[in-house]
């Protein structure tokens, strides 16, 4: 059935998804009768969007229906449930259902199952965690090959660090690239990027890094960067969250023995094993007590933010309190 479902808090790229779709799916001269979007404030709109997808398209093309970040996945009443189950097994094969949400589908409701059994694709678009830094690489690589942009390994991890999980970041960039190395067959060196991508020289993870060494003036000027950068701060502390729960797991197995690095990198959830000696080298001073001693503080801190505490002078404080837990570094 031509039914698609694109969920993820990866704007760009549900967008990107949408577009290929529409373009696809609509005959450009007859868009305007072939082509309709629903938003979730209008009354009805999914009864409106399924009674529409099944008009036949009109002149070329087909037909696309988009109902715009939906919540059919997450509360779906009787009524609405009864005409789901009526339409998609009979939608027209040259008429297309797409729903969007950014909330990832309620397994449990019968909505979300039998828009998994008719959909022709059930999709997620997640944004990378900040911490795995080898499938931000990955996805630099990935975005570079389809833009036709030759860059080096190196140049590859820089662009990863400057621009994080932002992917329309990361296009935008690597189109900027693309124009610049335009007309020549040399892959990009560092300092040709550095200089052309946008300055992202504070993330989170270089937040990480200064709390681990228990360096507080560094860690909060750090954070002074990511606050005038308009960083989040819940996604300052899932970075943190993420990285400091690596760096226990991986400490937790070096102190029971383990050697072998794909043992700790399958414990840790890291992709790629080369990883973990940079990782042991990082933990070498801290204890694992110290390590467990970070995670009820970040704890303390994502509820505090969650219920509406000022992001910087919050951040502040549990920084500082994280530094102190790090400074009593093993000799």
């Amino acid at each position: 059935m031509p039914i698609y479902v694109y969920w993820g808090e990866d704007d760009f790229a549900i967008e990107k998804a949408v577009s290929l779709l529409r373009d696809r799916v609509l005959d450009p001269q007859w868009t305007s009768f072939n082509y309709t979007s629903f938003l979730p404030d209008q009354p009805d709109a999914t009864i409106q969007g399924l009674n529409q997808v099944m008009t036949p398209s009109f002149g070329a093309g087909g037909r696309l229906v988009w109902l715009i970040n939906t919540n059919l996945c997450q509360h779906c009443p009787e009524n609405v449930l009864a005409e789901l189950m009526r339409t998609l097994p009979v939608i027209p094969q040259n008429s297309f259902l797409l729903l969007t949400s950014r909330n990832k589908p309620d397994e449990r409701l019968k909505s979300t199952k039998i828009l998994k059994q008719f959909a022709t694709e059930f999709r997620e678009f997640s944004l990378i965690p900040p911490w795995k830094t080898e499938l931000l690489v990955q996805a630099v690589h990935q975005a570079a090959q389809t833009a036709g942009l030759r860059l080096t390994a190196k140049t590859m991890e820089v662009l990863a660090a400057s621009v994080g999980n932002d992917t329309r970041l990361l296009y935008n960039e690597i189109e900027k690239l693309r124009l610049y190395a335009a007309g020549s067959n040399q892959p990009l060196d560092v300092d040709t990027v550095t200089q052309l991508v946008r300055n992202t020289t504070q993330n989170s993870l270089q937040l990480a890094a200064a709390i681990r060494t228990g360096d507080t003036a560094t860690a909060l000027a750090t954070l002074n960067d990511l606050h005038n950068a308009s960083e989040p701060g819940l996604r300052i502390v899932a970075t943190l969250i993420g990285q400091f729960r690596t760096w226990l797991l991986v400490k937790i197995m070096i102190e029971s023995g383990e050697r072998n690095q794909q043992a700790i990198a399958k414990a840790a959830e890291i992709g790629n094993p080369k990883r973990i000696y940079f990782l042991q080298q990082e933990v070498k001073f801290l204890s694992v007590q110290q390590l467990i001693s970070t995670l009820p503080l970040l704890l303390e801190l994502e509820v505090s933010l969650k219920r509406g505490s000022t992001d910087i002078s919050t951040l502040q404080t549990k920084v500082i309190e994280l530094c102190q837990v790090c400074q009593g570094r093993q000799q």
